[in-house]
């Protein structure tokens, strides 16, 4: 089976996009097509459906889908452990990521991994919460950095505990408090990520025993920080993910106070590069505040 046309149709699936899997694979549009329409009559059935909206599998694409991630995860790790025993240092790794750590940690961290490792190569994808869990289930992803829940047959690796805080438009009368309790804003208009991704948010309300008023949901982080800014109502976010912002809100520790793990998960046989990358991030941590 040719694995060029296996990445083709797993590259599309992501990227949402025929034309962007096949541009990363040296393709034009149409030899992208035609490969696609040769590997479908190959195996009997159509893979991919395609429209204005972008590229999605079709019902039996998504049974075929993990077979061929581990066809692909398969071709990597072979040629990783070649790589090793001439001597080479040289792989791919899929990392998984969610916003904060996106932003303030993965670009120092990536930076500082390809000047020890440049023969490794990175391919990120960033989401929420349930996207992470999604790829590693899938195999779509080598490592993914996970909060509280991980995908089963997962390795978790625990890195460092964020705590949650409520953030409130800087003029509330209650932004001047060190510490807050949820119960005290019960009746507020709260913002939230959708609720696939919002677990911080949901445990600090059961923690608090209320049944929040939410007024708005949406699936950007930093779009809940300005709606909170312009007083369309609070929140509860990571700190991690606050970093930089609070001079446009009021960030205030909750009461009790409560906070989530961030972690990597790593598949159930992951590759050397990834274990490298592993270990390097645990390093990296240690050094960074």
């Amino acid at each position: 089976m040719d694995t060029k046309k296996c990445r083709l149709v797993v590259r599309a699936v992501e990227l949402n996009s025929l034309t962007l899997a096949g541009r990363e694979l040296g393709l034009t549009q149409s030899g992208a097509s035609r490969a696609v329409s040769d590997f479908e009559r190959e195996l009997g059935f159509p893979l991919l459906t395609r429209s204005r909206a972008g590229v999605r599998p079709t019902s039996n694409g998504s049974l075929v889908l993990p077979a061929l991630r581990a066809i692909l995860s398969g071709e990597e790790q072979l040629s990783q452990l070649a790589s090793g025993i001439l001597g080479l240092e040289r792989g791919v790794i899929s990392v998984g990521t969610f916003t904060s750590v996106a932003v303030h940690w993965l670009p120092g961290i990536i930076k500082e991994f390809e000047e020890e490792n440049p023969g490794i190569d990175f391919r990120l994808l960033s989401g929420d919460y349930h996207d992470v869990a999604t790829w590693l289930s899938a195999g779509a992803v080598d490592v993914g950095f996970v909060s509280n829940d991980v995908p089963q047959n997962c390795r978790y690796i625990p890195l460092r505990d964020d705590r949650l805080m409520l953030i409130l438009p800087k003029n509330h009368p209650l932004a001047q408090y060190r510490r807050l309790s949820l119960k005290l804003l019960e009746n507020e208009n709260f913002i939230t990520l959708l609720e696939t991704s919002d677990h911080d948010t949901r445990r600090a309300f059961e923690a608090a025993g209320i049944h929040p008023n939410i007024k708005f949901t949406t699936k950007d982080d930093y779009a809940i920080i300005s709606m909170v800014e312009k007083g369309l109502g609070v929140s509860v976010m990571p700190e991690l993910l606050l970093r930089g912002h609070t001079g446009k809100v009021a960030a205030i520790p909750l009461d009790p106070p409560l906070k989530r793990t961030i972690a990597l998960a790593l598949g159930q046989v992951p590759s050397p590069a990834a274990l490298r990358f592993a270990d390097f991030v645990k390093t990296w941590l240690r050094r960074v505040k």
